[in-house]
């Protein structure tokens, strides 16, 4: 039964339509990040980057190497869609947009993450088989056909990032509505929309629909009978996100995800009418079988327990963000705090005064004040700017952030020398604070109400 579902062999049209669809919107998103001002802002203009702590080696481009940076990357993107060299093409974008992601978080996004997946995933299928510029120029590369796995792998990818989400949802800031109100406080002055957006029904609706949709829209893809409503309810869902929230080419490329749950014989029809029909072949094992299960079972192993690593962390990964990245928490908070850094020159005990705008720009400051990775490794580089004028230094921190429009509480430890403190993916780290909610269930509860 595997093997049927995986290896017959089915009409390659939805991969070859998506392959057009996602060099179209790639290309756009390299381009349109250098015309938005985006890479100026991001890679530019700042002093440094806040990569990826063990990143820290891949650094942004100098001078204005970015731009040509993400030049290259929206040429790529036409290549994909050409189907112009698409495998060295695919692979150099992915390689490119991965580095992009890694070396700045200041900006993070999980549908930037999302992206690296879905480019990495595109490296190994055959989307260049029709409908190319490498067919013209090798018609022996030819192919009408290819295997149910390619449809499977999208959709098992999909499955897990929409599930993931729904299920980050149900949580009380979500199931309450304060954090949706909180959110479209910042949309009161759109046009036309603004005062709707702040109406208390809308938001009720936004929370029950938001996680009836992520929680249902594959199924209901994949469900012939009830495919058009939520082909239809897609298209509201993420032009609604797309408009309200303005977050790139995601709800675009949401919607290309699509080709891989209509027949593939209605996808030729409609977009490639002069295709040859495919009949398909009897059922033929690949030799490279075993070694296809195996990477599919070991990556999509990453993927499920990724999201739910901050389960094995100390306290609510809504207050220590440990375990919050890689796990489609998507859209579920507002951070915002105040930080001061007081650097201690070890050897007279001379108080150093640290002056955040000499460093940062205004977006890198309203990340340092109320996310902790971000926090020590600014603490890090104080230490090493202090190092190399020869100066040993214990950096203290005072810290207090606010989320989701919450009271104000005390983040970090206060007393401790954060340039002494080690950093671990997968360890809560005790010089966070506990959170309110942690701290309430210490609090010995009193004999008489």
């Amino acid at each position: 039964m595997l093997n049927r579902l995986l290896f017959s062999k089915i009409d390659n049209s939805p991969l070859i339509l998506f392959r057009i669809f996602f060099g179209i919107l790639i290309s756009c998103e390299g381009f349109g990040a250098i015309l938005t001002g985006w890479v100026r802002r991001t890679f530019i203009e700042p002093q440094f980057t806040f990569s990826f702590i063990g990143f820290e080696w891949l650094q942004p481009l100098p001078g204005n190497g970015m731009y040509l940076y993400f030049l290259i990357m929206g040429l790529l993107g036409i290549c994909i869609s050409l189907g112009f060299k698409y495998r060295a093409s695919i692979i150099a974008f992915t390689l490119l947009w991965t580095g992009v992601y890694l070396m700045q978080k200041t900006s993070y996004n999980n549908h930037y993450y999302l992206l690296v997946l879905i480019s990495f995933i595109m490296c190994f299928l055959p989307a260049n088989r029709a409908y190319s510029l490498d067919v013209k120029k090798q018609p022996e590369i030819a192919q009408n056909g290819m295997y149910a796995y390619v449809k499977w792998v999208i959709v098992f990818q999909l499955f897990i990032v929409y599930t993931y989400a729904a299920l980050a949802k149900l949580y009380a800031g979500w199931l309450d509505y304060s954090f949706i109100e909180v959110l479209m406080r910042s949309k009161a002055n759109y046009w036309l929309i603004g005062d709707l957006l702040q109406q208390h029904w809308l938001h009720v609706i936004i929370s029950f629909m938001g996680i009836l949709f992520d929680l249902l829209v594959i199924p209901a893809l994949l469900w012939r009978p009830s495919r058009k409503i939520a082909f239809a309810c897609a298209i509201f869902f993420h032009l609604f996100n797309s408009i309200v929230f303005q977050i790139g080419i995601f709800p675009y490329l949401a919607l290309a995800f699509t080709v891989f749950f209509y027949e593939p014989e209605t996808i030729r029809r409609i977009f490639f009418k002069n295709k040859p029909k495919y009949i398909p072949d009897t059922l033929k094992i690949p030799g490279y079988r075993n070694v296809f299960l195996a990477g599919f079972t070991i990556y999509f192993l990453i993927q499920i327990i990724l999201p739910i690593r901050h389960h094995f962390i100390y306290d609510d990964v809504l207050w220590t963000e440990e375990g919050h990245r890689l796990s489609w928490r998507m859209m579920l908070r507002t951070r915002a705090g105040t930080i001061r850094f007081k650097v201690l020159d070890k050897k007279n005990s001379r108080i150093i005064k640290v002056n955040l705008d000499d460093y940062l720009s205004p977006k890198q400051k309203s990340r340092i004040a109320a996310y902790p990775d971000f926090i020590w490794q600014f603490s890090q580089r104080l230490k090493n700017i202090y190092q190399e004028k020869g100066i040993d230094v214990a950096i203290y921190v005072t810290s207090r952030i606010k989320i989701n429009g919450s009271a104000i509480h005390t983040y970090i430890d206060p007393k401790v020398d954060l340039a002494q403190e080690p950093w671990d993916h997968f360890r809560h780290h005790e010089w966070i604070l506990p959170s309110p909610k942690e701290l309430s269930k210490k609090q010995p509860k009193p004999f008489f109400k």
